[in-house]
């Protein structure tokens, strides 16, 4: 089984080839993180112009690079949703033409279910069932995963996601888009203890998570001050460590509620250094192991939409020739596309 795998639901253009028995042959991305800067976030209409753009050449790139083509490509594998409407229009209408040109079967991915299956391109793939702390720009969820297809939400976010109040927190401290990697970066050179901010929902019993009162919080402790360089590190610092040990102890409560002993990071915050660090003395303390995938799989691409295309359509998955796009789209619940 031998699968190109299609991401375009917000920012990034990204294609790849996956191979059941080989592995990753080629992925190719394209940001526009570039393009967004000016306008301080994502431009949905701009986010979907570009794509269209960019896709065809980077299907050529991908297939070049895996010395793959149209005859040794078993299906297609796109990101059908959440994401940007448009984007995902996008992705997936240029994915069921290439199937329908090729003559191949075309599969929509969740694309969280991408994320969570990532891991499994790395050389050493953790094995179901397994704990998962999902952390991005949108979604911050625990997620108790059996097998393919098998998502179970132990908790989530009730308000912003741990990705967002980092965003906006950066803005707050006036770094430049996208700013959580730059306030995880400035949180390197901040004192410890200096503005210490609450840990959302940890006075209560659950796995949900909360972030908007500690976006708040860094306003209020922001009020009146003058902002220098300092201040700014070491807000930063602060902001990261009441995140990070938030994220922590709910994981803590995961892994003892689960008896897992596998916990898995995905998603874009999932390649924040200092959270790495502190969920491997997790998983210490239960004898556990922390895997995670390398960090230029935390973000989107394509190729863990080529892997989990790849597990589906080897199940027997597949869209028949139905285009679908969801805005919105639970983990979990099942519809059309079987997840």
């Amino acid at each position: 089984m031998r699968v190109i795998g299609i991401e375009s639901s917000c920012d990034e253009t990204a294609v790849a080839v996956y191979d059941a028995d080989q592995g990753l042959l080629s992925h190719r991305l394209h940001s526009q993180i570039a393009m967004h800067q000016a306008y301080g976030g994502v431009v949905p209409e701009l986010a979907s112009r570009d794509h269209v753009r960019r896709l065809l050449p980077l299907v050529r790139e991908a297939l070049a690079e895996a010395r793959s083509d149209r005859e040794s490509i078993d299906g297609v594998a796109y990101t059908a949703g959440p994401g940007l409407i448009g984007a995902l229009l996008v992705g997936a209408g240029f994915a069921a033409s290439l199937g329908f040109a090729w003559g191949k079967p075309v599969v929509g991915i969740h694309h969280l279910e991408g994320h969570l299956l990532a891991p499994l391109l790395e050389p050493n793939p953790p094995s179901f069932p397994f704990l998962a702390l999902l952390v991005s720009g949108g979604h911050t969820q625990l997620v108790d995963v059996a097998g393919l297809g098998e998502y179970r939400i132990l908790g989530e976010t009730l308000d912003d996601a741990a990705g967002e109040a980092f965003d906006k927190t950066a803005k707050l401290l006036g770094l430049p888009y996208p700013g959580g990697a730059a306030l995880a970066r400035l949180a390197e050179t901040g004192r410890e203890h200096s503005f210490v901010f609450p840990r959302p929902m940890l006075d209560r019993p659950g796995l949900d998570f909360s972030f908007s009162g500690l976006k708040t919080a860094a306003l209020v402790a922001l009020r009146g001050r003058v902002l220098d360089d300092a201040m700014r590190a070491d807000v930063a610092r602060g902001f990261q460590e009441a995140v990070v040990e938030t994220l922590a102890e709910k994981c803590r409560r995961a892994l003892d509620v689960t008896g897992h002993r596998c916990l898995v990071i995905a998603g874009g915050v999932g390649a924040n250094r200092c959270l790495r660090e502190r969920l491997a003395e997790v998983v210490r303390g239960f004898g556990a192991e922390l895997r995670f995938p390398r960090t230029e799989f935390c973000t989107d691409n394509g190729a863990m939409i080529a892997l989990a295309g790849c597990m589906r359509l080897a199940a027997g998955m597949h869209d028949g020739g139905i285009i679908n796009a969801r805005a919105n789209w639970q983990l979990g619940h099942s519809g059309t596309m079987g997840v």
